[in-house]
């Protein structure tokens, strides 16, 4: 078989940027640090659940949203369930549908 090399075709020309949009393409990314720092607090907490249960932890990770929702306490079932959904979305879906009959 015959190997045959294509070189990409330039479409854009020779254009160059300015000083100016130079400057701007290299500029420090702009983020959004308070949603940042909720997703890594949550990140690091399913880190360590993973790091205590192993490959069981998103199920104690339901057990524990499922025994927070029973006994009303709401704020706890949020933090679980977000646990849950890091570590196995499908499994933290099935339990927001038992739980509350909604879909997640």
């Amino acid at each position: 078989m015959t190997i045959h090399f294509a070189a990409a075709i330039d479409n854009a020309g020779s254009r160059r940027l300015s000083p100016a949009q130079a400057r701007a393409a290299m500029a420090p990314a702009s983020n959004d640090n308070d949603v940042a720092a909720g997703l890594d607090k949550m990140l690091h907490a399913a880190l360590r659940q993973f790091a205590e249960h192993g490959i069981g932890a998103a199920a104690h990770a339901r057990n524990q949203a499922e025994r927070a929702f029973f006994s009303g306490d709401r704020d706890t079932y949020q933090w679980w369930l977000g646990i849950c959904r890091t570590l196995d979305r499908r499994l933290a879906a099935s339990l927001v549908n038992d739980s509350t009959g909604e879909k997640a």
